[in-house]
């Protein structure tokens, strides 16, 4: 439903009314064709009563209608739509409808309401019915009888809500609606301060909590309502927007040293990049000073290389020294091992020291050496005192890596012999004498799992891979060159047989009466070697001795478990080169008359 002086609505009275939009948005009704409406209008002078209760007449003639065939049937058949008038709550006036609030209903029916022709206070356009209300919409008052003054609810005179100029305009049909007049204001209101954008409230633009908090006043003051600001007033929002703009600048001048740090940042690290891409890597110059020791571990490559040799102190950098090596013809044959350099060296100059085999540390363990020698040299290469590294090999020999064939076997004199395996070692000052030994005999493993030794000690007739290694040592041992570590091999094995017709399970073998005595001696007689009891002793006892008596080499090795089957027995060394091998005693006592001959030449 649309109200009084506004815009028009989609609906020109109550959507409940019978005649509801029949009139139109320009003030033109439509025609009720019907057979028996009159054609006269009757013109009495008193026949117009206002609507609105203001009790005046108007000055024209008032026109009413008589004998409306059509509203009395309209009345018959629709009883239902009977309007009536309601009071509203006490003190409560429609200002739309101020009079309508307070008029009658209709008891039986419609009664038919007579409009002058062209009266002020009439809204209906001549010649048509008049627009009926329903006083019970949107109203609680109790029905009055039609034509009576409403009672005023607080005993006063009825208010004027038309006569004056206060008062609000008569309702218009929706043909003549007009837009409300704008009203005059004789004074200039403030304008009201426009908002300003919200600030960043993040504690790294705002400072502190004091923003915070002045956010928090200026919600909690009511902004001016009219009127005139106080200067007061004025000078505290000009005294906040100054602390404002105070603090957006110091959090723009944050944003800007931020800024100017990461384009450093990047600057400097895009340097760096460039540096390692395309610039020349940093070096020392010349030969360097001082004296360090390096270690290189085995299969390590250029770049490891050089990590190991800038943590001591001997390169600059790491590229410098893969630069260097890459230029050196030889620079990829630098071996694993221990070097002595120096310390502030240029990359070429260090790579020229590690190639030069003076500047090598390593220890180096040569074939058949026995352990008592290699415990010596670890003492002096660690500058440890004599007999610590012994010490701790006999009291630690099963945990330093050892198989467990290779453990308690009764009457050998030193664990470890024969696991001490002939290579070149690592070993430099702060090195622990047991790390070198565990070194050591890790490698022995290594070359003894790759012969398969416990599937050839089956094959040969053995007890066990720790026999083989102690043949292996012998073989290392009377042989003298590589040429006849298997002949030799076949000696051992045709003598161990206790059957044989030459020596009947006996080796006699003079390096075994050396290695208990711990000497190296080849004049010995028949009579010193057949005194002496000692189970390593193979002239006083048959069979092999304990354990090894000696670091046999790989070839040694190989020639133990890859013996000839030529059928020798014996054999002897004249010139101290080459080995002579015989069959029989007889073969054999010739070649030791000559090789007495020798010695007395």
């Amino acid at each position: 439903m649309t109200e009084y002086g506004r815009s028009p609505g989609s609906e020109p009275w109550h959507p409940g009314d019978p005649l509801y939009g029949d009139q139109g948005w320009q003030g033109q009704q439509q025609q009720y064709p019907h057979p028996q409406q009159a054609s006269q209008y009757d013109q009495g002078a008193h026949g117009y009563q206002d609507p609105y209760g203001q009790g005046g007449q108007t000055g024209h003639a008032p026109q009413g209608y008589e004998g409306d065939a059509y509203q009395q049937h309209h009345q018959q058949g629709y009883e239902q739509q009977q309007y009536s008038y309601q009071q509203q709550p006490q003190g409560y006036v429609d200002p739309q409808y101020p009079q309508q609030a307070q008029q009658q209903h209709y008891q039986q029916g419609y009664e038919q309401q007579q409009y002058g022709t062209g009266a002020q206070g009439g809204y209906d356009t001549p010649g048509h019915l008049g627009q009926q209300y329903d006083g019970n919409w949107e109203t609680s008052q109790a029905a009055m009888p039609y034509g009576t003054t409403p009672a005023d609810p607080y005993g006063g005179q009825n208010p004027d809500l038309y006569g004056t100029p206060e008062a609000y305009p008569p309702p218009q049909p929706p043909g003549r609606r007009q837009n409300p007049p704008e009203p005059v204001i004789d004074w200039a209101p403030e304008e009201e301060a426009r908002p300003e954008p919200e600030e960043e409230k993040h504690p790294f633009v705002t400072g502190d909590e004091e923003d915070r908090d002045d956010q928090d006043d200026a919600y909690d003051e009511e902004p001016p309502r009219g009127g005139r600001g106080s200067r007061g007033d004025d000078r505290e929002r000009r005294s906040k927007a100054n602390k404002r703009k105070g603090k957006n600048g110091v959090a723009c001048l944050v944003v800007a040293l931020v800024l100017a740090g990461g384009v450093g940042g990047v600057g400097y690290f895009g340097y760096q990049f460039w540096q390692g891409q395309f610039g020349a890597a940093e070096d020392y110059a010349g030969a360097g000073s001082g004296e360090v020791q390096v270690e290189i571990p085995k299969g390590a490559l250029g770049n490891e290389i050089g990590n190991i040799l800038k943590k001591a102190g001997v390169v600059k950098s790491v590229d410098a020294f893969v630069s260097a090596q890459g230029r050196n013809p030889k620079g990829l044959s630098i071996q694993a091992g221990v070097y002595t350099l120096k310390k502030e060296m240029s990359a070429e100059s260090a790579v020229k020291m590690m190639l030069d085999p003076a500047s090598q540390s390593n220890f180096v363990i040569p074939e058949g050496r026995r352990n008592v020698w290699v415990y010596e040299q670890i003492d002096k290469k660690l500058g440890l005192d004599a007999g610590t590294t012994q010490g701790i090999a006999k009291a630690k020999a099963n945990d330093l890596g050892l198989p467990d064939w290779a453990k308690n076997h009764k009457n050998v004199k030193d664990p470890l012999e024969g696991f001490l395996f002939p290579a070149s070692y690592p070993v430099a000052k702060g090195n622990k004498p047991e790390d070198v030994l565990r070194r050591m005999v890790s490698r022995a493993n290594q070359e003894y799992g790759k012969l398969e030794l416990e599937a050839k000690a089956k094959q040969l007739g053995v007890e066990s891979p720790w026999q083989l290694i102690t043949i292996a040592s012998l073989v290392q041992a009377e042989g003298t060159s590589h040429d006849d570590f298997r002949k030799m091999a076949e000696v051992v094995y045709n003598r161990l047989k206790p059957s044989n017709p030459q020596t009947y399970g006996g080796l006699e073998f003079d390096s075994t009466y050396n290695y208990i005595k711990n000497q190296s001696k080849l004049d010995l007689t028949l009579e010193e070697l057949r005194k002496y009891d000692n189970p390593y002793n193979t002239y006083f006892v048959k069979g092999l001795p304990p354990g090894p008596i000696g670091n046999p080499g790989v070839e040694a090795m190989q020639g133990a478990v890859s013996p000839t089957n030529d059928g020798w027995y014996y054999f002897i060394s004249i010139d101290g080169k080459t080995s002579q091998f015989t069959k029989t005693n007889a073969e054999h006592q010739k070649l030791v008359e000559k090789f007495n001959e020798s010695r007395k030449n």
